[in-house]
């Protein structure tokens, strides 16, 4: 079986062997800049331990050059490295739950670590480079979209378009389902809505097992996304049903994440939809085209956080 320093060896290029004050000076920073980029990325204190790797100190001394180079603050490169952190953490957290239950459903004579092993040297070379790519891809169309946001200033405060697409009874559902039922209907839930967000031109910005988040490039496109949603969800009977609210106004773009009241009304009025149903509030209905959509005052009902106010069913036209 696969040792463990084979296996970081064959994952992260070396061993353990400097301390942390060791990696911090040879980059050029202090011991408490490295806690810090460490603490963003992520990973636990090594307390003077030989914890990192000539890997780990080559990119500390990548991120002393993006420093000086990229003429930046020391706090904007942690919110990056946090960023950074916080997603790769994620991708991997999913690539090895869903390699080990491959594993366990196919193969019973393999360890998982010798899987992990074979796997990093067929297509780990592929998949960084896979990761390159999409990071390039990903970087053009975000300065697309926020030069394109009306609006948006130096932080990122914009008039935006965002939807909140909520399953209904969703942990009512859980409590009759097998675990690995659960996982099933989440990622159909998810890789659904994310092609239909992409394919409009959206961004899903984040997903909560039962609810998606996401940004659309304009009042009509988010109505076409919810719609969508709720066609393929919805419609579908194996599925539970969906609502989804969709509301124009101010948003707060920061580290990748949408914040603020639009945010907050969309995820509100989610709960006085009517199943597999839109709702929207009467500022978004108005910019859309009347020929295309219809739209219905509902009677006035308390939105919390926002008082009394009158939701606005929305659907296509015949056409």
């Amino acid at each position: 079986m696969t040792d463990p320093e084979e296996l970081e060896r064959a994952i992260v290029g070396a061993v353990p062997t400097l301390t942390g004050e060791e990696v911090a000076t040879a980059a050029g920073l202090t011991t408490q800049q490295a806690q810090r980029l460490w603490r963003a990325l992520g990973f636990p204190e090594a307390d003077g331990a030989s914890a990192f790797t000539t890997a780990d100190q080559e990119a500390l001394v990548r991120v002393a050059a993006i420093v000086e180079e990229g003429n930046l603050q020391f706090d904007t490169i942690v919110q990056m490295t946090r960023a950074v952190g916080q997603t790769m953490d994620r991708l991997a957290e999913w690539e090895v739950a869903t390699l080990a239950s491959l594993l366990d459903r196919h193969d019973t004579q393999t360890s998982k670590r010798d899987e992990a092993l074979r796997l990093v040297k067929t297509i780990g070379p592929h998949f960084e480079e896979l990761l390159t790519y999409v990071w390039r891809r990903h970087l053009l169309a975000a300065v697309t979209r926020v030069e394109s946001l009306e609006g948006a200033d130096d932080e990122q405060v914009a008039e935006a378009t965002v939807g909140f697409a909520d399953l209904v009874s969703f942990s009512a559902l859980t409590n009759r389902l097998a675990e690995h039922e659960i996982g099933d209907l989440v990622e159909v839930f998810e890789g659904r809505s994310h092609d239909v967000v992409s394919l409009h031109r959206g961004r899903v910005v984040k997903t909560l097992g039962d609810s998606v988040l996401f940004i659309a490039p304009s009042p009509a496109e988010g109505i076409e996304i919810a719609w969508d949603i709720v066609k393929v969800i919805g419609g579908d009977a194996r599925l539970p049903d969906v609502r989804v609210g969709v509301v124009t106004g101010s948003v707060v773009l920061r580290m990748g994440d949408v914040y603020g009241p639009a945010v907050n009304l969309a995820a509100r009025l989610v709960g006085v939809a009517r199943r597999n149903r839109v709702i929207t509030d009467s500022h978004t209905a108005a910019a859309l085209d009347r020929e295309l959509y219809e739209a219905r005052v509902l009677p006035a009902r308390p939105v919390r956080g926002f008082g009394e106010m009158e939701p606005v069913a929305v659907r296509r036209t015949s056409r």
